[in-house]
């Protein structure tokens, strides 16, 4: 059984960053794939509140890739051995990561919410990138480009972070 989400986190960061890549170099990828990490981490965390939900998603797994990738139109892969990592994808978590990504507000919420205030350093790329963060994940963060991701599961992040509003973003 899966001690944590590293997987979760691994594998859907992954999948974000090969299907939104970083313009650039080397060091664009890097970037944008730090805040891809911090996106998905945030947003498993807050999936995945408590140690028996993370052994629930460990024993029975996060679902795959299949749905983001039509979604998206991506390639899927050919089934080989090399694309096992799909299997650990997470559809909620690289939705609800790229609504923090493409909302620096949202994003500020959400952190918020998993540490109280305490722990927005740990995600400073997310809450308040900088211009070269901002380049290095210039698809990431584009709300027109994202935005069928976002959509599917878009309402049960605000519903997670604020349960008793009435309003739906």
């Amino acid at each position: 059984m899966q001690a944590d989400l590293s997987p979760v986190i691994a594998a859907t960061a992954q999948w974000l960053t090969r299907s939104f890549p970083a313009p650039g170099g080397a060091l664009a990828a890097a970037l944008c794939e730090v805040q891809a990490r911090q996106a998905v981490t945030v947003a498993a965390r807050l999936r995945y509140p408590t140690e028996m939900d993370v052994a629930l998603v460990g024993l029975a797994g996060p679902g795959g890739s299949g749905r983001l990738d039509w979604v998206t139109g991506a390639d899927g892969g050919d089934g080989a051995a090399g694309d096992a990592w799909r299997t650990w994808v997470d559809e909620v978590v690289a939705s609800w990561a790229v609504c923090l990504l493409a909302d620096p507000g949202l994003a500020g919420l959400a952190v918020t919410a998993l540490t109280g205030g305490a722990g927005s350093a740990e995600f400073r790329r997310l809450v308040a990138p900088d211009e070269t963060d901002r380049r290095a994940s210039a698809l990431l963060r584009h709300p027109d480009l994202v935005g069928p991701v976002a959509g599917l599961h878009r309402s049960a992040l605000l519903g997670r972070l604020d349960p008793d509003a009435t309003l739906v973003r």
